[in-house]
């Protein structure tokens, strides 16, 4: 793919984005991405989790990059599957699921081929040359996907939203962007021609016959300056389909459960829930924004999930935990819990997940 430099940052300021922890709270007054009514997550200025927490700021962030529970990674994590090259279209009682990397899923159910958060790009950054480097290549080559009928983007931060990738699919496959409030002023800086159905919680979509896309919450944030924090909403999303129902989550925080049972009683049970469990270290500093596996075997249970493929590890270092750390303490989670570890799949790039009816 051709990398451009689609933002111009400092290199402390690149830093500070993917820590995490944007420090100018309220540098813009206004929101240049989104204007609405006032609802229970959105003050007229910045979106918020209803209960929930706000990320930390300037001094805990510094206070944990400064700390020493870092655990390296290597440089290269080889997947022990080959890259894929997924079928056309896939039909009747069938979900298939695709590996990417990271939260970048290939999801094929109905004849309708669905791409999550993805980001084909070397680097999760505002620039190409600083910032979380991915540790194995995409398990698809781009050349290599089906002809894409919907990107499904949960929010902005740069390991979902990746630009460039978006930019090269539309001009390949003129995709059907859906995302939720916000996001679309971002997508269209890159990509002023996409069509693009913006989401509030609550909302629905359908987008093929049977396929009923709908937008529901999840306990995150948003940023992509130093400037924007909160002005773009975030998002998980239920895909009613007739071989079966999936609840995707990008990122989130586990809040009490409270999401997930909301989730269980509006939609569930579920066929599928393609759940985070990586990126969780320190937890005095990610738990709001980053569930672990503990947390996500829950979820998984509080939902009415029958099969889950887990994504957002293993890809780009985001946070402290080392590379194998969250597949050992998912195991460890499920066990406890007496669910098979089969039911689980902790999805290494170019896997295949075929799940079961």
């Amino acid at each position: 793919m051709k990398r451009r430099n689609f933002l111009k940052w400092s290199g402390i300021g690149a830093v500070v984005a993917l820590a995490g922890g944007l420090t100018a709270r309220g540098a813009m007054a206004a929101n240049s991405y989104y204007s609405g009514p006032v609802s229970d997550h959105f003050d007229g200025t910045h979106f918020f989790n209803p209960g929930g927490e706000e990320p930390r700021g300037t001094l805990d962030l510094l206070r944990w990059k400064f700390g020493n529970g870092n655990i390296p990674w290597p440089d290269t994590f080889a997947s022990p599957f080959p890259q894929a090259v997924p079928e056309t279209r896939v039909t009747g009682n069938r979900l298939v699921v695709t590996m990417v990397g990271h939260a970048s899923l290939l999801i094929q159910v109905a004849g309708v081929n669905i791409l999550t958060d993805p980001v084909w790009s070397e680097r999760a950054s505002p620039v190409s040359f600083a910032g979380p480097k991915r540790v194995n290549p995409p398990g698809i080559r781009i050349g290599d996907l089906p002809p894409i009928d919907i990107v499904l983007v949960t929010h902005n931060h740069y390991d979902h939203m990746d630009l460039e990738t978006l930019w090269v699919l539309e001009g390949r496959d003129k995709p059907h962007f859906i995302t939720p409030l916000g996001n679309d002023a971002i997508i269209r800086s890159k990509v002023p021609d996409a069509k693009i159905t913006v989401m509030d919680w609550g909302g629905s979509e359908t987008v093929a016959p049977g396929v009923v896309f709908h937008c529901e919450p999840c306990h995150h944030w948003s940023a992509r300056g130093l400037g924007d924090r909160r002005k773009a909403l975030w998002a998980a999303f239920v895909f009613e389909t007739p071989a079966g129902k999936v609840y995707h989550v990008g990122d989130t925080g586990f809040h009490e459960g409270v999401n997930y049972r909301a989730a269980g009683s509006k939609h569930g049970p579920f066929r599928l829930a393609n759940l985070p469990f990586g990126a969780y270290e320190p937890r005095w500093f990610m738990k709001a924004q980053h569930q672990d596996p503990q947390e996500a075997v829950e979820g998984m249970q509080l939902c009415g999930a029958s099969f889950v493929a887990g994504h957002h590890w293993g890809t780009v270092k985001l946070t402290d935990e080392g590379i194998d750390q969250p597949v050992e303490a998912l195991f460890a989670a499920l066990d406890s819990r007496g669910i098979a570890r089969e039911r689980f799949r902790p999805m290494r790039a170019g896997e295949v997940f075929d799940v079961p009816a």
